[in-house]
């Protein structure tokens, strides 16, 4: 699917009509993740956003995330949360724990507020802290963040599209 996506948002001229968006990144692993965020911005601005529409906020790591995307839904300032992490097998079970932990917390989080979350949290089955992945993981979260300001910028249309009929 290689088509070309026009803007959902046009930059209008009044700032307050448009919707803001929260991307919250988990900080374990911050130099591949930060690469998700990169991948996000730069996807939504080119998807008629302005700079100034996106805030970014950081957690720890990614059993932080759903709190913080709570309290931020919780705040009315967002029409939609993103959350970007990296949850590795380091060897032990506690990383499916915590990848399920991190996933309901979302899904519930949105259905509870009804504020659009959307995951870029990656949990591969196999990662090694050897240049290879580190490079590897690193290019594939600038995908996962375009892909994440792509499906971003169709919920709020879609949103916008279903409050209109309610």
């Amino acid at each position: 699917m290689n088509q070309a996506l026009k803007p959902l948002f046009p930059i209008a001229a009044d700032r307050a009509e448009l919707p803001r968006v929260a991307f919250v990144q988990a900080c374990w692993h911050r130099e591949i993740v930060d690469r998700c965020r990169d991948g996000f911005g730069a996807e939504l601005q080119r998807l008629g956003f302005a700079a100034d529409q996106i805030d970014y906020y950081e957690v720890p790591g990614a059993y932080e995330l759903p709190l913080q995307t709570r309290l931020l839904a919780k705040s009315g300032r967002y029409a939609a949360i993103v959350a970007a992490g990296l949850v590795v097998d380091g060897g032990i079970y506690r990383h499916d724990f915590v990848a399920q932990a991190v996933i309901d917390g979302l899904m519930r989080n949105q259905l509870d507020l009804e504020v659009p979350m959307l995951s870029a949290v990656l949990t591969p089955h196999h990662f090694h802290e050897h240049e290879e992945h580190r490079r590897y993981f690193g290019e594939h979260f600038v995908v996962k963040g375009t892909e994440a300001a792509r499906a971003c910028a169709a919920t709020l249309e879609a949103t916008r599209k279903a409050l209109a009929l309610a």
